[in-house]
């Protein structure tokens, strides 16, 4: 995480939010555009299959034409006149049938004379027809072709002949018979509605001349369709695109079944594809524009940011300098729950540093009284006849009950310690266990009594382990306490009591040592009462009667020991 942390450089809370705006806007509007994009992939996938299929569609249209024109001759080779030579006949009653299809019937020999032509009056002096190598694919094919368009002396127009030839039993009318109409005639067929805007449509003959052509790019009957793109058209149906000027342009073409025409489709792919463009080209503006404005606003949000975190920051600075600072109302909730924060913490840390110059001053005070007690403890055994060495054990022992009652305190703060406790820790070194009693209501013990009476305590267990109770496994100790009802200035009394029994017979000591100072004249000058040792048979009997107001905490010492 710091490696990576290190990759940020050092900038304002503005400049993050932009960043983060471009972050995540820029992969969003990318996606969305591949989303586009494949759109346009699929649609344009949709308009090649659409525009084969428009191409078929005139196709199939122009087959149905042809097809009709070739039934047609099929009939009209069956027609009597035509089988007895009656050509005048045959042409009148044709040329009445025929009238309001617009088409019109020519037979020919084989060197391409007209014989008649529905076109012009029967009798009138006729010509070679126009297109020759047609009549010599059809008589050496023998079967029904289409020829390519071509244009038409007698007619004065692009027409298209549909000719077959003549069996031989009735060749004397002619060689082959021939249906003609004009190119423009198709136009019916060829319908550009369907089609996108823009778009065309033609049917190109087997020799890539247009037969005839609709639509915005409309190409003159006659004129060659473009060779390079026609080329490419192989199958019988399909699309490809090819690039025609600025554009992209499409084709779709199908083969007229049957015959060597086909149908032709093409336009701008761009046309085609407007809607989907002119989504992308919203598409780019429109997050051009949502990402100028998200970079604004996001830039605006971060100078909004940095007034309350100047702010809060100058509070910081003050607080650095020990004042106390009142919160800071902003229009961000959270960085008004900050500012209370820091305002808070600046009282709490005006009550700390009070706290501290207090608990500087009590544990000077403490610091006297501990070491004025241990000069005591040292005048006293300077006093005994004893060697260094005892002299050591001696100091050594008093120092660790001493410094028991000091650690006790000082987790408390130095708010004093309850009764039952101190009594637990200082026999808890000897390991007494079960073997104590304590009997009494506890009460909480001021910090001078919690010190005093832990080194009485810590006396009396030292010599019961060394020579009364506690030095056996059946000896048993029980500490007792009770108020005594006094009717003295000094207030209610307590009694508390150090009883041994079960223990080596006692006798008393025929001279007092330290231990015995501590448990007599330090406990009477410690707590202001009577203390009085028995020596009995049975075990060792302490007892202390003292003002209780010496040993309990009370609502004063709270207070000046202000929480420490």
């Amino acid at each position: 995480m710091l490696r990576f942390s290190r990759l940020f450089p050092t900038a304002s809370i503005g400049a993050y939010l932009v960043a983060l705006v471009i972050v995540v806007a820029l992969p969003l509007l990318a996606f969305v555009g591949f989303l586009v994009l494949q759109l346009e992939g699929q649609e344009r996938e949709g308009l090649a299959s659409e525009t084969a299929e428009d191409a078929q569609l005139i196709a199939r249209s122009v087959d149905r034409e042809l097809q009709d024109m070739a039934t047609t001759l099929r009939l009209l080779l069956t027609s009597p006149e035509l089988e007895a030579g009656d050509l005048r006949a045959f042409h009148d009653r044709t040329q009445r049938s025929l009238r309001s299809n617009s088409l019109y019937v020519i037979t020919v020999d084989k060197d391409g004379q007209q014989r008649l032509n529905t076109r012009s009056p029967f009798g009138e002096p006729l010509g070679k027809m126009s297109n020759m190598p047609a009549l010599e694919s059809v008589l050496k094919s023998g079967i029904t072709e289409v020829s390519d368009v071509f244009y038409g002396r007698t007619s004065g127009k692009w027409v298209f002949n549909v000719a077959m030839p003549v069996p031989e039993e009735i060749n004397h009318s002619g060689s082959a018979i021939i249906m003609t109409q004009n190119a423009d005639d198709l136009q019916k067929l060829i319908s550009i509605e369907g089609l996108p805007a823009g778009w065309s449509a033609a049917v190109v003959d087997g020799q890539g001349k247009v037969v005839l052509s609709v639509g915005a790019d409309k190409i003159t009957s006659g004129e060659a369709f473009p060779g390079n793109t026609l080329r490419l058209m192989t199958g019988f149906k399909g699309t490809i695109e090819d690039v025609d000027g600025d554009s992209k342009q499409m084709y779709g073409y199908a083969q007229i079944t049957g015959w060597t025409w086909k149908a032709v489709v093409w336009g701008p792919i761009d046309t085609a594809q407007a809607g989907i463009l002119t989504t992308f080209r919203q598409l780019v503006a429109g997050g051009a524009i949502f990402l100028a404005l998200a970079v604004l606003l996001a830039y605006a949000i971060g100078r909004q940011l940095r007034t309350p975190i100047r702010q809060i920051a100058n509070m910081a600075e003050r607080i650095g300098k020990g004042e106390i600072v009142a919160p800071v109302e902003t229009r961000i909730t959270e960085a008004n729950q900050i500012a209370v924060a820091l305002s808070n913490a600046s009282f709490d840390r005006s009550q700390a540093e009070d706290r501290i110059h207090l608990i500087l001053h009590e544990l000077v005070h403490r610091t006297k009284n501990i070491l004025t007690l241990i000069q005591a403890m040292m005048r006293q055994l300077g006093r005994q006849d004893t060697t260094m060495p005892e002299f050591q054990r001696a100091i050594t022992n008093r120092l660790q009950g001493l410094g028991k009652s000091i650690e006790a305190l000082a987790k408390e703060q130095w708010a004093g310690v309850r009764l039952r406790r101190v009594i637990e820790i200082h026999l808890s070194t000897f390991e007494a266990g079960d073997r104590v009693l304590m009997q009494g209501d506890d009460f909480m013990l001021k910090a001078e009594a919690v010190q005093n009476l832990g080194l009485v305590l810590h006396e009396l267990a030292t010599n019961s382990v060394k020579y009364g109770a506690l030095s056996v496994p059946q000896g048993r100790v029980r500490i007792s306490w009770d108020d005594i009802v006094a009717n003295d200035e000094t207030g209610p009394k307590i009694s508390i009591v150090w009883e041994e029994t079960g223990g080596p017979l006692v006798t008393e000591p025929s001279r007092q040592g330290f231990g015995t100072t501590i448990i007599q004249r330090h406990a009477i000058a410690a707590f202001g009462g009577t203390v009085d040792v028995e020596f009995r048979p049975e075990g060792l009997v302490w007892r202390l009667v003292a003002p209780r107001a010496n040993l309990e905490r009370d609502a004063t010492d709270d207070r000046r020991s202000l929480a420490i």
